[in-house]
């Protein structure tokens, strides 16, 4: 059962479930929008495809040792012994976002970045979005960067401002100024207005119950054990916190 929490739970953040709630959140989101912005608008998901080099499985130390047992006639007889290693292999990564066009002109006037862990720290992913963000706000489309994840460096705006997540609503008519919602593990998602055209009504975006949804949709509760931290760990006061609210729950 998942505890009662009023804003994120921090357990959907392990990169072993990350990919699968990025993928949910971005296709929930784009089926919450559709009803409240057609006819004039449409919510299109798209994804952006790119190539990293990944290293798994480095041990810690490698230690080489040759037989010197061996007598010198005997040791020309035996294969020389080598070191296991790893090579980099390739992989290619699918990063999903949101496009809102307008119906009939194709025309983009928002896009929603939902921001993943490669985003966030430094490599190909984190400068293939810096690219896309940079465009973007160079141009006439709106931009709203949702940040769920603890973990990397937050994009760096003009106030310095501590906080486990964050939301940035950049508005094409506004920069660079541009609204930042940062919020903790404790406190409510904000809830906030999708930016549109100027003579259009914007539509109030609420993540929380959309990811209370693809909690119950994907059966995540089969793939958290809230006896121990989450990944990335919580403070101490933190995980006792979340210990707490399950307990609550449950009774």
């Amino acid at each position: 059962m998942q505890p009662d929490l009023i804003g994120m739970n921090p357990y959907l953040e392990d990169p072993e479930l990350w990919t699968e709630v990025h993928a949910w959140l971005i296709v929930l989101l784009a089926r919450s929008l559709n009803p409240l912005l057609t006819p004039k608008y449409r919510a299109a998901v798209e994804k952006r495809v790119y190539t990293d080099a990944l290293l798994v499985g480095i041990p810690d130390v490698s230690v080489f040792q040759t037989d010197t047992g061996l007598r010198p006639a005997a040791a020309t007889q035996v294969l020389s012994q080598p070191i296991p290693v790893n090579v980099p292999m390739s992989e290619e990564v699918q990063e999903s976002y949101l496009e809102i066009r307008q119906t009939g002109t194709g025309q983009v006037v928002t896009v929603i970045e939902l921001l993943s862990p490669k985003n966030k720290r430094t490599g190909v992913g984190r400068d293939k979005y810096n690219a896309k963000r940079t465009k973007v706000l160079a141009s006439r489309t709106h931009l709203v960067e949702i940040d769920l994840l603890r973990t990397g460096a937050a994009q760096p705006v003009s106030v310095q401002v501590q906080s486990d997540y964050r939301i940035l609503v950049s508005r094409a008519q506004q920069r660079p100024q541009a609204e930042l919602y940062p919020f903790n593990l404790r406190d409510p998602i904000p809830r906030f207005r999708l930016p549109l055209l100027l003579e259009s009504e914007e539509p109030v975006l609420d993540l929380k119950p959309i990811l209370d949804e693809i909690y119950q949709a994907a059966a995540l509760e089969m793939a958290i054990d809230y006896s121990k931290q989450p990944v990335p760990p919580l403070v101490v006061k933190d995980f006792q916190w979340i210990q707490q609210r399950l307990q609550d729950t449950v009774s």
